[in-house]
C-alpha cells in the first residue's frame, strides 16, 4: 500500500536528481511531499513559488518537480496531496506544466484542468543577458483552483 509521507526539500531534491527523466532539481521550494511503499520512497513532489513572475500573485503555487520510480498511481496521489497541502496553507491555485509528449493522465486524475499550450520563453533579455540551459518547446499548462 502506498501512503503519503513527509520529506525534507533536501531529500526530495536528491530523489529528483536520481529519478527525474529530463530535469535537474529546482533551486528551492516551499514544501515537498513523498510517497512511500512502507520501505522506501517511490515518488516526490516539490511545490514552490511560480517560475513565471506574472503568476506569482501570492495566491498561486507551482509544482516545480514531480518524480517517481514508476510505481502505479503515485503521480496522481502526489499531485492531489500537493493540492490539499497548498489549500490548507491558504493558496487558491496550483499550477504545473508538462511536455507536449506527456499525456497528463495523473493530472486529470488529481482534478487538474489543461489550460492549453504555452511556449517556453527565453530567459535571455537585453537588460539581463543569459544563456538558456534547455531548449524552448511547447508545453501544456495545468491548474487546479478553489
Amino acid at each position: 500500500m502506498i501512503e503519503v509521507v513527509p520529506v525534507t526539500l533536501r531529500e526530495a531534491r536528491a530523489y529528483v536528481l536520481k529519478h527525474h527523466r529530463h530535469h535537474l532539481p529546482p533551486q528551492g521550494g516551499l514544501f515537498a511531499i513523498a510517497a512511500s511503499d512502507g520501505t522506501s520512497i517511490v515518488g516526490v513532489v516539490i511545490v514552490g513559488r511560480p517560475v513565471a513572475r506574472l503568476a506569482d500573485n501570492g495566491w498561486t503555487v507551482e509544482v516545480t518537480r514531480l518524480a517517481s520510480d514508476g510505481t502505479g498511481n503515485v503521480c496522481s496521489m502526489l499531485y492531489a496531496a500537493a493540492w490539499r497541502a497548498a489549500k490548507a496553507m491558504g493558496y487558491r491555485r496550483l499550477i504545473t506544466y508538462t511536455l507536449q509528449t506527456e499525456p497528463g493522465t495523473s493530472l486529470r486524475a488529481a482534478g487538474f484542468k489543461n489550460l492549453g499550450e504555452v511556449t517556453k520563453r527565453s530567459w535571455n533579455t537585453p537588460s539581463r543577458p543569459r544563456i538558456d540551459k534547455d531548449e524552448r518547446q511547447v508545453r501544456f499548462k495545468w491548474e487546479v483552483v478553489t
